[in-house]
């Protein structure tokens, strides 16, 4: 009975597991953001552990999908290489500040704040979503210095891709915060990472994505070093998670050099939304500010979520390919 239940458990995680790494490699979230509110909420795991097992699986999420992205030379290995220095140094100090948070009861402050950057951080994405490639900005002086050029084929629109990032100060500050996000929640942050690429430095969205991949396995590992050391990884939970997340990260390598930049964009909007509404409303009711049941919380983020996506669908989607009195279809050149 108890071998049956174990192996049931297993299954369970399995299950869970594939599903979080398909969304990770697919939107650069890395798995953990998916993961851990699985884990946490239908097999009522301690987020503790959850995270610790996260972290585990991130590396995976960043080992499979990166390989396949860099082989398809999507991935921009100098940029990630750079971007990586801050994003270790936050993992280091979110995992430390981690162990103060659980003995001091004050993580839903920090969901709390997580959850409106994730909120405040959907218009400015949004605004984004209405063009294929990126309009591009004139080179700063980090431009020339960080060699912050780049260039992939793109299957989905059949053309090469020329780029270059700028901002690589604001991108640096933006990876540090993802970097102690990371540490802090147990999670691959790919969410903060993706925005920094993709909002900061100006870069196309499937090489913020890539990159983000590329990135996440490194912070994860430094911060998992950490969680270990304070007894947060559980072995075999994290070779479970970790297989299953492999699993669907090879899987979605498969299905994002397929799609176009935009239906990348609208998916990572959607579990922005969803995300950062469940991070509010949790941080809100650990510290019993509000009584809603946890599937009440579920439910209300993706009725949050359906709203928010069809008006940003109406007016980024909609409206932006209604042609103007001259008959140009608004969004403009790229799209």
């Amino acid at each position: 009975m108890v071998l049956l239940k174990t192996i049931f458990c297993c299954i369970e995680l399995l299950v869970f597991s594939i599903i979080a790494g398909l969304l990770g490699s697919l939107t650069g979230l890395g798995g953990g953001t998916v993961l851990v509110p699985l884990l946490t909420l239908f097999l009522g795991i301690p987020i503790a552990y959850a995270a610790g097992a996260s972290l585990i699986s991130t590396i995976a999420t960043s080992s499979g999908a990166a390989s396949a992205y860099i082989r398809d030379k999507i991935t921009n290995v100098r940029i990630g290489m750079g971007l990586e220095i801050a994003t270790t140094t936050g993992s280091i100090v979110g995992s430390l500040t981690a162990a103060f948070i659980y003995s001091h009861g004050l993580a839903w402050i920090v969901y709390v704040v997580f959850g409106i950057v994730i909120l405040t951080s959907i218009i400015p994405t949004a605004q984004r979503g209405k063009y294929e490639i990126p309009d591009p900005r004139p080179p700063d002086w980090t431009t020339r210095v960080f060699k912050l050029y780049g260039s992939y084929y793109d299957e989905a629109i059949k053309t090469e891709v020329k780029y270059w990032g700028v901002r690589w100060w604001l991108g640096e500050l933006i990876m540090f915060f993802a970097g102690f996000i990371s540490g802090l929640l147990g999670i691959g942050s790919g969410a903060l990472k993706v925005l920094g690429m993709d909002w900061a430095m100006n870069l196309p969205m499937k090489v913020s994505t890539t990159t983000s991949n590329f990135m996440i396995g490194v912070t994860a590992a430094t911060g998992s070093a950490l969680y270990w050391y304070f007894g947060y990884i559980q072995p075999m939970m994290a070779a479970v998670t970790a297989i299953g997340v492999l699993i669907g990260a090879m899987s979605g390598t498969k299905i994002l050099v397929r799609i176009t930049n935009k239906q990348v964009r609208w998916v990572f909007l959607a579990i922005l939304a969803f995300l950062g509404m469940e991070m509010l409303l949790k941080g809100l009711y650990m510290d019993h500010i509000i009584t809603i049941p946890v599937a009440t919380q579920y439910a209300l983020s993706l009725i949050f979520t359906a709203i928010v996506m069809s008006l940003l669908y109406y007016r980024y989607g909609v409206l932006a390919r209604k042609p103007n009195r001259e008959g140009v279809v608004m969004g403009g050149g790229n799209a």
